[in-house]
């Protein structure tokens, strides 16, 4: 393994392991292996350290699957199944397995939650890429949806959840307010939404942001009565509105086009009366 030309060289192995894991080289019912972990490996962050600037201590195949004691993810003593995912990645990325371990999701994930999100749910297994782009941050607001639907679809109402679809990089997106990766409820005082740090949260993107800045609401549940009595009064309102409207205009084009025809079916009438007069 400590020779350059090794094939199973810490630099070589992704070429090795594609012999067999590249597109077309397994069958596609083959549900065990990833049939095209090459080409998704060779566009990611990690493949591109190692095949491209040729860093050691970018991850490889055997970084994650281990190098013959190799099982696959449904397997609860593999490396990537599940929930050993976090201490697999953390043997590169400490700092954030630090984190993660203090997050609602790694609690989720001991109390034997197997929805509990590890780090391949948001950064994916093989094509993890830069999250600094607006692909990628709306990937993430995706991944966030899959057990937060409600709480995504009314971030997607607000103005930071409608810029952010337009791939604007400077609003908020659910990182900015909740992190990435030490993940916790508004109620625990380390969250950066609890109500004791909701002024400096806001203030990472709003200078001079005041207690009632904060009291902005950052998912617009408008359709709730109870949480948002304001904006349902308005919401209420601008819909009779909107109804009225096109109600009124509706109604107006119909009378004008009945009008029309009777105008146009008249006139004809008394052109042709005009002709018998006129023999």
């Amino acid at each position: 393994m400590s020779d350059p030309q090794s094939a199973v060289y810490h630099l070589n192995l992704p070429k090795t392991c594609s012999q067999c894991h590249s597109a077309g080289k397994l069958p596609a019912e083959d549900k065990v292996s990833v049939t095209n972990a090459f080409e998704l490996y060779t566009d990611s962050i990690h493949g591109k350290a190692v095949l491209k600037s040729g860093l050691l201590v970018s991850a490889s195949c055997d970084s994650c699957h281990g190098a013959h004691d190799i099982l696959p993810k449904s397997d609860p003593s593999s490396r990537v199944a599940h929930a050993n995912v976090p201490a697999t990645c953390g043997k590169c990325h400490a700092g954030i397995l630090t984190d993660y371990a203090g997050s609602s999701h790694a609690a989720a994930l001991a109390a034997g939650n197997a929805k509990a999100p590890v780090c391949s749910d948001c950064h994916t297994a093989h094509q993890i890429g830069s999250v600094e782009n607006a692909k990628a941050i709306n990937s993430l607001i995706a991944q966030c949806a899959n057990c937060h639907a409600s709480q995504t679809q009314t971030f997607r109402d607000t103005f930071h959840g409608k810029v952010t679809q337009l791939g604007d990089l400077r609003v908020a997106s659910c990182a900015s307010c909740h992190g990435a990766h030490a993940v916790l409820p508004a109620s625990d005082p380390r969250s950066p939404t609890a109500p004791a740090n909701l002024t400096a949260t806001c203030a990472t993107c709003h200078p001079g942001a005041t207690a009632s800045f904060v009291q902005y609401k950052p998912h617009a549940e408008f359709t709730d009565r109870t949480k948002a009595p304001g904006l349902y009064l308005v919401y209420i309102l601008m819909t009779v509105l909107l109804i009225a409207v096109f109600a009124f205009f509706g109604a107006h084009t119909l009378l004008w086009l009945a009008h029309s025809i009777r105008y146009r079916i008249t006139r004809r009438k008394n052109a042709g009366k005009e002709d018998d007069d006129a023999r």
